[in-house]
């Protein structure tokens, strides 16, 4: 009997996920054919997606270096109120995770809108009746999806890079609220080398990924 209910359980929530997916999706081709009755279509969309990404990673670039710089400014600490010293700290991961926050969901809106403008693009080219006119648009379709590829690994390999460094702003934000003293000073100095280093990957990471968008950008406008 407790089995049975365990399994129904499991159902439920199955069965919850796959319709949430399923509004989720419906709810997007709405707003796909509602914009394209206004003239606006799944690449201008996408473009405009792409922008916005760009602009998202850039902030967060300058957010996590001025995290970096407040934990620098911290570790030469030569006394004053440490409860002051704290709340700057958490206020630079905090707004450091709102700004790994809007980065990733700039990339969902990108991955969402890609399919969508992917799969029209491949229904649409079995309704050629010229093979060259065909042939053409599937080159322009692959060299397309190459460099979206290459594009969305390369946000995602800068998202993942913000994973650590926000666990360790974290880190040190509690550790200094719990330690409010010169000690605890000590102990971050060791904690800053780190996320200096992860930090400046991170950065780097981004401005692949910047590189990357703009390649994407300049293609879209290009055809």
């Amino acid at each position: 009997m407790k089995t049975l209910k365990i399994q129904n359980s499991v159902i439920s929530k199955l069965t919850f996920v796959v319709m949430t997916l399923v509004l989720l999706v419906g709810c997007q081709s709405a707003y796909y054919s509602a914009m394209e009755k206004v003239g606006v279509h799944k690449r201008d969309i996408m473009l405009d997606r792409v922008e916005d990404a760009q602009t998202s990673q850039e902030d967060a670039q300058v957010q996590f270096k001025s995290a970096l710089e407040q934990l620098s400014q911290l570790i030469s600490y030569d006394g004053g109120d440490l409860a002051a010293q704290y709340e700057l700290v958490n206020d630079q991961y905090l707004a450091s995770k709102a700004s790994a926050d809007e980065v990733s969901s700039r990339i969902d809106a990108i991955e969402s809108v890609a399919d969508a403008l992917f799969d029209e693009w491949n229904e649409e080219i079995q309704q050629y009746s010229s093979n060259s006119l065909k042939q053409q648009s599937q080159q322009k379709l692959r060299k397309t999806e190459r460099t979206y590829q290459t594009l969305i690994k390369s946000m995602y390999r800068a998202k993942d890079r913000m994973a650590p460094v926000l666990s360790a702003l974290k880190d040190n934000s509690l550790y200094l609220k719990h330690n409010l003293n010169a000690q605890a000073i000590g102990a971050l100095q060791v904690e800053y080398i780190t996320i200096k280093r992860d930090v400046e990957s991170l950065v780097a990471d981004m401005s692949s990924a910047i590189e990357q968008s703009q390649q994407f950008i300049d293609l879209l406008k290009a055809e």
